[in-house]
């Protein structure tokens, strides 16, 4: 992993082969991220490209950051929230057929496959939570983060994280029991 960030490691002539790295080691964990927020494919793999470029341009700077696995979620998750509070975005949502679709109650066959499946059903019912709840769940059960990492990440109090975690799961559950 720190063959891939360091510059130590590798011929400053050799950028590419560090970007390279940096997307294959960190691009579905970005993508997955994103979506959490956006719950949209297409604008969190945007997002994600948005983040690689920013990585690319901070190469120079790369040996500065401390911990680059947080300084890359961080920037992703800046970034989607930048998106959420962009006046474009309520307006393509809000004003979007999407939502007729999304609130039917049938849903399409593939959708059924993926209800099927208890992990995509934690899934759905993880993007059901409210962000602030959404972020920290994504963040300590799917990518393995400690609650300290997740607080530099944040920005946010332990505390507060912890009190989020418990929140979170007790909303989580109630959503599993109403889906069931």
């Amino acid at each position: 992993m720190s063959k891939v960030i360091s510059k130590d490691n590798i011929f400053p002539e050799n950028k590419d082969v560090w970007f390279e790295g940096i997307m294959s080691e960190y691009g579905d964990r970005l993508t997955k991220l994103a979506y959490n927020y956006t719950k949209d494919w297409n604008l969190a793999e945007d997002i994600v490209q948005d983040v690689f470029i920013a990585c690319y341009k901070e190469y120079e700077n790369i040996d500065k950051i401390i911990s680059f696995k947080a300084w890359i979620f961080r920037i992703t998750i800046n970034k989607c929230k930048d998106l959420l509070k962009s006046s474009l975005f309520k307006r393509v949502v809000t004003n979007s057929n999407l939502l007729t679709f999304t609130k039917s109650s049938e849903l399409p066959p593939e959708m059924v496959l993926i209800k099927n499946s208890e992990e995509e059903y934690l899934s759905t019912c993880v993007l059901e939570l409210p962000i602030k709840y959404r972020e920290v769940i994504t963040l300590y059960y799917y990518e393995e983060l400690s609650i300290e990492e997740i607080s530099e990440i944040l920005k946010i109090n332990k505390n507060t994280i912890k009190t989020r975690m418990s929140r979170a799961r007790v909303k989580l559950k109630i959503l599993l029991e109403r889906w069931r």
